[in-house]
């Protein structure tokens, strides 16, 4: 004993005394007990309202009515209760308050400490809990969930025909028989190419495969797998899974002309059997791995080629709710795209349906913190150095120039900042809401408005005037009044005044917007734009007797000045005319106090630069003009809007509720926990380098024990040659996606892929050259009943032609299509305007220039292209990994009516000018011999209403657009 210790024994608390009672043999029952006396009737009387199974609505996905309600827990995932340790349980974090985000019961006081203690204590005795029954229905997927499962190595079958067969087998169902020749030349281009074979390619393979069907098939499958077709073909597959577009969607939705080159890399991929790993790799950190290697540094433009936000924001919550939407847009694709995860739905609370916590999210998150859109130079470094030697004399030049300039120009400033100092001005300076004029009453049909400065735009940077009487654009005004000494503003076009002045901007889809008519439209909405010469010249319907102008560039009169809309001018003179020739000075700013000490200086700079000085600087701009015109002629380094990369400034924190304004624990860049134990996680520290975070993200997600990548990676190449991946979510392995039609052989799928080196080519190999790729697409009534959508392939599923397909077919058939060159920056098929928004207008007649492959298309969100869009070309202002198939009326009429539609047909006839353009146009646009019936109906159309009116029908004919 310690002989410090007090002689009097200690007092025990009740809690203590109880665990010591429960370690006796009546342990079990006294827990039982203390349940039953001092638990049950706290849950029933706080808890069973919303948290059992008489809750008129479950909350949270959490029982508390039986025990194996709380050890299954809710929509986190996690138990409610971790027995023996209160202080890791949600269950007491929540009654203690812990977080008032999650404090319960909700909107109610807190329970009794007393309560509350024996809460804890209860928890501290393992939880004892008699109470039998289930959790209810599963809500949300565990960890146990099918595709988090390592993937499986031992197979009943060793081929994709065996696992097929095994589930008709199930349900008494048995396979079609196989395809004829023609059929299956058909599917096989189509699917691996996405163009129509010709007539000649039919004619050969079926006479081969008339000798030998197996080596005819694998012959026509190496051919197709070896064209550069087939990485345009499944390019345009991916771009849909990485939510590729052209332009930056949201409000002003601005093109972007130099993401193409990421376009090209796909293709060039591809069809280069690029193993799937490294492209994933690539993707996320390109250019960590190949700094100066543009074939792999251009990967990376995958992180910015999705929508952002450009508005600009200055309002700093505002500022933040847009970053944290601009990297939600890359961390949900990314989880979707590689993974098959909705980790996206974490970004608020804990994913409601998979055991993915909001850790999860901003774990990935901060592998993007550094990412900012933009473009940037991609190239060799031979390029760089060849750019830098050409530039390197003339960029010294050019700052030798600078800076002499520089100095001249801060000479004359410290005069006139002297001059400035001794000046006083009787007038106050000039207000953007509104800026009046007197001068002394004068008879005019003119004035005019020269405006030599105007005021500054915070965060844009000013630019200094050249020569004495130098005008200067670039400001805005609403209004513009001029005042009749008998009260009339005799500038308005209402009383017959005309305004004119250059434009700065011009919108070509409004021509009147940003004009000086808005000046005198008596509004105080839309402003004048001034351009070069900055003047605003305005006549008025007869002379009038004159004696003060006004002008404002402020929307509403009671706006602050600070919120003025852009620059105002504020420098100018007032001058007025009778003739429109003769004119002079009546009014001007020279005695108002400067705007800001800029504008002072520029003011007096005319007094206070000498005729020396003047020279001298005009020499030095004629030098520095000369020099700048060399370097312009220098080839620029390419860009590409790649992304720009920086070292994160803070960590990653995890928004409460996902609001970027209630900042909660720091997330340090690591794995995902939804996988752990089943592969190897990371954990970077907190302030890891930029590029580090993204190459660790992108070796875990490309890991050989990572089940999801192969999984998912697997499932698309059997959607896009069936129609209908394996799991009918290409991008949802979880709770809300689709059940796989055949788990093991999604397995067996992802061990093929794995085992071919994450190489795609032997896996479509072996998925065209299987039974289940070859059969019939006939139909059969008692098999439709049973599986109506053909989802355990008894025959093959039909389809019609997705909308790029469909539109190459037409320009193919017809002799129209333009195969090269590949890549290189994409036509449009709609007119583009820019002014703060942009404005993409469908081309009613695309000419020839237009006829290339669609997957060369300058893709803009938001816009609607005729045919394409018809046909269901997804609005990438999303990822689109599985593609809607409509039938509207709409596609009816595009497809007859169309301008494109009527040349091509018209360049069709062009083409039938044998003895025979009935035949010779079925053997082009079908690869077949027309029937008897068919050719004697073609013969009539063509004698009735000629060859162009027969090939427009036949561009329309259903076998021409659906596959079997």
């Amino acid at each position: 004993m310690n002989p410090a210790a007090p002689a009097f024994p200690r007092r025990r608390s009740r809690a203590a005394l109880l665990l010591l009672a429960l370690a006796s043999p009546a342990a079990a029952d006294e827990g039982i007990a203390f349940f039953e006396q001092r638990i049950r009737p706290v849950l029933v009387a706080h808890c069973h309202e919303c948290h059992s199974a008489e809750s008129a609505k479950l909350k949270g996905g959490l029982r508390l009515d039986t025990r194996a309600g709380w050890q299954r827990g809710g929509d986190s995932g996690l138990p409610a209760i971790v027995p023996g340790q209160p202080d890791e349980s949600p269950l007491i974090q929540a009654v203690r308050h812990t977080d008032p985000d999650f404090a319960m019961p909700p909107r109610k006081p807190r329970l009794p400490d007393a309560v509350i203690a024996d809460l804890v204590t209860w928890v501290r005795l393992g939880a004892p809990d008699p109470r039998t029954g289930d959790a209810g229905p599963a809500r949300r997927a565990d960890r146990s969930w099918w595709s988090l499962q390592p993937l499986a190595r031992e197979f009943a079958h060793d081929s994709i025909d065996g696992f097929i067969a095994a589930r008709l087998a199930e349900r008494n169902l048995r396979p079609a028989p196989p395809a004829g020749p023609h059929a299956l030349i058909r599917r096989m281009s189509y699917d691996v190419t996405g163009l129509p074979p010709t007539a000649e390619e039919v004619a050969a393979f079926t006479t081969a495969f008339a000798a030998d069907p197996a080596a005819a098939t694998a012959a026509l499958a190496d051919r197709l797998l070896a064209s550069p077709r087939y990485g345009e073909r499944w390019g345009r597959h991916w771009l849909d899974v990485v939510r590729f577009g052209e332009s930056n969607g949201f409000e002003r939705n601005f093109i972007i002309d130099d993401l193409w080159p990421f376009r090209d890399w796909v293709i060039r991929s591809l069809n280069a059997d690029r193993p799937f790993d490294r492209f994933i790799t690539e993707h996320l950190a390109g250019d960590v791995l190949g700094r100066d290697q543009p074939d792999t540094e251009v990967g990376s433009a995958f992180l910015v080629a999705g929508p952002y936000d450009d508005v600009g924001n200055q309002d700093p919550a505002a500022k933040a709710a847009i970053r944290a939407a601009t990297l939600d847009d890359v961390v949900s694709t990314t989880a979707g795209a590689f993974l098959g995860l909705t980790v996206g739905c974490a970004r608020c609370h804990h994913h409601k349906f998979d055991p993915i916590p909001t850790e999860d999210y901003y774990r990935v998150r901060a592998a993007f913190e550094g990412v900012e859109h933009g473009r940037r130079v991609i190239a060799t470094a031979e390029q760089r150095a060849e750019f830098a030697a050409a530039t390197r004399e003339l960029n010294a030049e050019l700052a030798g120039l600078n800076r002499e300039i520089d100095a001249l120009d801060r000479a004359i400033d410290l005069r006139a900042k002297a001059s400035l100092a001794e000046r006083t001005f009787p007038r106050p300076k000039m207000d953007p809401v509104g800026t009046e004029e007197p001068f002394a009453e004068v008879e005019a049909r003119h004035v005019r408005f020269i405006i030599r400065n105007n005021t500054e735009v915070p965060g844009r940077a000013t630019p200094r005037p050249r020569g004495r009487l130098a005008t200067r654009g670039g400001g805005r005004l609403t209004e513009f009044e001029v005042w009749s000494v008998d009260g009339r503003n005799v500038a308005l076009a209402a009383h017959g005044g005309r305004a004119e002045g250059a434009r700065g901007a011009v919108a070509e889809d409004f021509p009147e917007a940003y004009g000086p008519q808005l000046c005198i439209d008596g509004a105080h909405g839309e402003q004048w734009f001034i351009g070069q010469p900055a003047e605003l010249t305005l006549t008025f319907a007869r002379p009038e007797r004159i004696h003060r102008i006004a002008f404002r560039n402020s929307k509403d009169r009671g706006r602050p000045e600070g919120q003025a809309q852009g620059a105002t001018p504020c420098e100018y003179e007032v001058q007025v005319s009778l003739d429109g020739q003769d004119w002079r000075t009546v009014a001007s700013s020279a005695d108002r106090e400067p705007w800001s000490e800029r504008v002072g200086l520029e003011r007096l700079r005319p007094e206070v630069i000498t005729p020396a000085e003047e020279e001298q600087l005009a020499g030095l701009e004629r030098q520095r003009a000369r020099v700048q015109a060399r370097l312009n002629q220098v080839p620029k380094l390419p860009q590409v809007w790649a992304g720009k990369f920086s070292q994160p400034a803070e960590p990653t924190r995890v928004h409460k509720g996902g609001d970027p304004a209630r900042p909660g624990d720091p997330v340090a860049p690591s794995s995902l926990e939804v996988l752990a134990g089943v592969l190897p996680g990371y954990a970077l520290p907190p302030d890891a380098p930029e590029g580090e975070r993204r190459l660790a993200l992108a070796r875990w997600i490309t890991a050989e024990g990572n089940p999801l990548t192969p999984r998912v990676l697997a499932n698309r190449v059997w959607q896009h040659h069936f129609g209908t991946g394996i799991v009918d979510t290409p991008s949802d392995f979880g709770f809300l996606g689709g059940a796989p039609s055949h788990p093991e052989l999604l397995d067996f799928l992802a061990r093929r892929l794995l085992h071919h080196g994450w190489r795609l080519k032997p896996l479509h190999r072996e998925i065209l050259l299987s039974r289940t790729y070859r059969q019939s697409a006939a139909h059969r009534p008692e098999a439709a009943a049973l599986d109506r959508d053909s989802r355990l392939l008894w025959r093959y599923p039909p389809r019609r032609l997705g909308a790029e397909e469909l539109r190459d077919t037409l320009l193919a058939v017809t002799g129209q299509l333009r195969l090269e060159p590949m890549g290189g920056p994409g036509f449009r098929l709609y007119r583009y305007t820019q002014n703060n928004v942009s404005t993409y207008f469908p081309l009613d007649a695309p000419g020839p220039e237009t006829y290339r492959r669609a997957v060369y298309h300058q893709n803009a969100r938001a816009s609607v292209v005729d045919v394409l869009s018809d046909f269901d070309l997804p609005d990438i202002a999303f990822a689109a990994p599985r593609r809607a198939s409509t039938t509207t009326p709409l596609q009816a009429l595009t497809l007859l009516n169309h301008r494109f539609t009527l040349d091509l047909a018209a360049a069709f006839a062009a083409r039938l000018t044998g003895p025979d353009p009935v035949g010779d146009a079925y053997a082009v646009a079908l690869q077949r011999p027309p029937s008897a019936a068919e050719r004697a109906g073609a013969q009539r159309l063509v004698a009735d209403h000629g060859l162009a009116a027969f090939a427009r029908a036949l561009l329309n004919a259903s076998e021409l657009l659906y596959l079997d």
